[in-house]
């Protein structure tokens, strides 16, 4: 499994109530409350994302609440992968649950640029920096949480199961 997208960038303690403001958790429809995505941080964040695109925070990405909104709200809106130092451990589970992939690489996190071209092979756990040719090693996900996150999410890869 593999992604690619141009970068956005955040830094550290990006908190569940930043990428998704609690203000709009009145709807259940993500592709309502991704219209929302990161604009307390990034107003301008919905109306560039393209499908595909690269998240990359600091430390403690995703912080805060334990809200399954936060993931899905990032997935929905177009995100195909988000990099962090660290996240917090709830949003961690949370995005493995709906089938949003992440990856923790400090070095990584470090030196990619907003703006910057990503590619993440999530089999290996290589992510290139296409703007700037440099490559970065996070671990690679479990044959288990590849086919959760192929399948979509937790739910999904029950059901397909059966």
């Amino acid at each position: 499994m593999k992604a690619e997208g141009t970068v956005f960038k955040y830094g550290d303690n990006v908190d569940t109530d930043v990428i998704i403001p609690a203000r709009y958790l009145n709807s259940q429809n993500a592709k309502e409350l991704a219209m929302h995505a990161m604009e307390d941080i990034d107003a301008d964040y919905v109306k560039n994302v393209k499908p595909g695109d690269v998240m990359v925070g600091g430390w403690n990405f995703g912080c805060g609440s334990s809200r399954e909104h936060a993931p899905l709200v990032i997935k929905t809106s177009g995100a195909s992968v988000v990099i962090a130092k660290s996240f917090a451990r709830i949003f961690y589970r949370n995005a493995i649950n709906i089938g949003l992939p992440i990856m923790e690489c400090e070095a990584a996190a470090d030196a990619i640029s907003a703006g910057d071209r990503v590619s993440v092979d999530f089999d290996t756990g290589t992510i290139t920096d296409i703007t700037t040719g440099e490559t970065f090693k996070a671990a690679p996900y479990p044959e288990f949480l590849q086919k959760i996150i192929a399948a979509g999410g937790l739910m999904n890869s029950i059901k397909g199961e059966k």
